[in-house]
């Protein structure tokens, strides 16, 4: 797992499919209180507490998980993660139930370009299920979070039902799971593949897009670390007019 650097408060995770982030707020008398932002696929739990504890932190800083949807290269790490640092894991409610193992997650409504890319994807994760977290904090549109000064809960159905960014406004700092992603070979921005419903992802990069972030944090692919706002409405609009999607597109889950 790969470790870097974005801003001072925040390092992204790289996992062999898809990457996670550490939020970092500072507490009075130099306690810290970290944030996870999705949690990699199974096995990565020590991982990430092996990366914090490098950070010069304690695996117990970590106080909770954000899950941006319940799809397993972003989920199951979750409760490894929770067991190690007694965090509380949250998701929206329609994906909670997936994450907690409850029920099966729909499958996503594939076009015929993604398929070869979903099966390259797939064989980079661990066979099998994933162990579940016992808790998940649901949560819903609107909701804001004891991070970054008041962190934004956002629906934004489409890739799963239940998917979320999170917005921090006072730092300009959004994270979009997978709605968007960044292509692997140029590094454009996209709305994000093996969705439930285009539409409704195209939607909703139109939605993140107004939020006028500077800073885009994606499932997969290089952040946008300046004018994330515009790259988002220059993938929507290019995305409306049905044009092919970037060389590589969605090339890891």
């Amino acid at each position: 797992m790969d470790v870097v650097e974005l801003l001072p408060r925040l390092h992204l995770l790289r996992f062999p499919v898809g990457q996670a982030y550490l939020w970092r707020d500072g507490r009075e008398g130099h306690e810290e209180a970290l944030t996870l932002i999705d949690a990699g696929p199974a096995g990565s739990g020590a991982a990430i507490a092996a990366a914090v504890t490098t950070l010069g932190l304690r695996p117990r800083d970590v106080r909770r998980i954000v899950l941006t949807h319940f799809h397993e290269d972003h989920a199951g790490g979750a409760a490894e993660v929770a067991a190690l640092t007694g965090a509380e894991v949250l998701a929206h409610r329609l994906d909670a139930p997936h994450v907690r193992g409850e029920a099966p997650g729909p499958s996503p409504v594939f076009e015929d370009w993604e398929r070869p890319l979903h099966q390259r994807a797939a064989r980079l994760l661990p066979p099998g299920d994933f162990e579940r977290p016992a808790e998940v904090v649901e949560l819903s549109d609107g909701d804001v979070l004891d991070v970054g000064g008041g962190a934004q809960v956002v629906h934004v159905p489409g890739h799963t039902h239940g998917s979320v960014a999170l917005h921090l406004p006072r730092y300009g700092v959004l994270f979009t799971g997978d709605t968007v992603a960044a292509s692997p070979v140029d590094g454009a921005v996209m709305p994000g593949v093996f969705n439930l419903d285009r539409r409704q992802v195209l939607a909703a990069c139109r939605r993140l897009a107004a939020l006028d972030a500077e800073v885009a944090c994606f499932g997969h692919g290089e952040p946008v670390l300046a004018g994330a706002a515009r790259a988002l409405r220059s993938a929507a609009d290019a995305a409306d007019t049905g044009g092919a999607p970037p060389a590589g597109a969605g090339a890891d889950r």
